[in-house]
């Protein structure tokens, strides 16, 4: 008889403490809030930072389907910043009690303002303050980084951002990963074959907008002499001002490519004993534009 009422007692106190279930570490605390929109539907994968009253960062992590987050930190004030896709982002402070729970609760996002967009007309790429970069697997060991180092381009913005283009050619014996043996291969006909190929050139003429700042620039990308359907998935980081008061227009952007789409055959170099490069490659761009002078 007394064992069952202890055992009511005891489940009684788990069903009130919120706390019950989580074993958490001697001269710890936890820390958690539910991330939602301004509908209250949760926000998945939002990126929530925690930092000490010293602004260093402690933990990060993101929300789950629910969007809820959770973790454990030791006892203090903390820093609370939680960012997502598309949201303005939300900061807050929290005091986390040894063995308790301190919880934001609802953290509701506001959907942010896209950045304001470029002039209509005609703007270069500013080469000296943009980059191309990619990254590649060593026959599936460690990541290869290079860059390339000449590039040309102009973007003609029109009225409806969607109508514009924007027309990009890369000098192919530019390619620079550092080791010059390395780049030669790479420029030689097992590879880029720079020869026949001096260029890479990517045109588009659609600009698909998926919401807040984020784009997908569809276009015809050549390189080793094929044309292929490439998507860039970009982020736009709009305008500011140059030292000379220039304005400047900027974004980031990302795809993969893969060689064999270009008859660059991973497999036949394997059988020669040719080991460069993997398969796929990630091409990283952070790309600044000015008006055309």
């Amino acid at each position: 008889m007394f064992g069952r009422l202890l055992g009511n007692q005891r489940n009684r106190l788990q069903r009130t403490n919120p706390l019950a279930g989580i074993r958490t570490p001697p001269h710890a605390g936890v820390l958690s809030c539910r991330v939602v929109d301004p509908v209250n539907e949760p926000v998945t994968g939002a990126e929530v930072t925690v930092g000490d009253a010293m602004g260093r960062r402690v933990v990060a992590g993101g929300t789950d389907p629910y969007g809820l987050f959770l973790t454990m930190v030791p006892p203090g004030e903390y820093r609370i910043a939680v960012a997502a896709e598309g949201y303005a982002p939300y900061r807050a402070t929290a005091l986390v009690g040894e063995n308790s729970l301190a919880s934001l609760g609802d953290v509701t996002l506001q959907v942010a303002q896209p950045p304001e967009p470029p002039a209509p007309g005609d703007w270069d790429v500013d080469a000296a303050h943009s980059s191309i970069g990619f990254t590649a697997r060593h026959i599936g060991l460690a990541r290869i980084h290079g860059r390339f180092n000449s590039f040309a381009g102009v973007v003609r913005i029109a009225e409806r951002m969607e109508q514009s283009a924007m027309h990009v050619v890369i000098d192919a014996s530019s390619i620079d990963t550092g080791i010059r043996m390395r780049d030669d291969h790479l420029r030689s006909a097992d590879f880029l074959d720079v020869q026949r190929f001096p260029a890479l050139e990517f045109y588009s003429d659609r600009f698909v907008h998926k919401g807040g700042s984020r784009w997908a620039v569809v276009g015809a990308l050549s390189l080793h002499g094929v044309t292929r359907t490439v998507t860039l998935d970009t982020e736009y980081l709009g305008l500011g001002n140059g030292v000379e008061g220039e304005t400047r227009a900027a974004c980031r952007a990302t795809t993969e490519l893969h060689r064999d789409d270009f008859t660059i055959s991973w497999q036949s170099m394997l059988a020669r004993g040719i080991a460069a490069v993997g398969p796929s490659i990630r091409v990283d761009l952070d790309v600044q534009i000015v008006p055309k002078s």
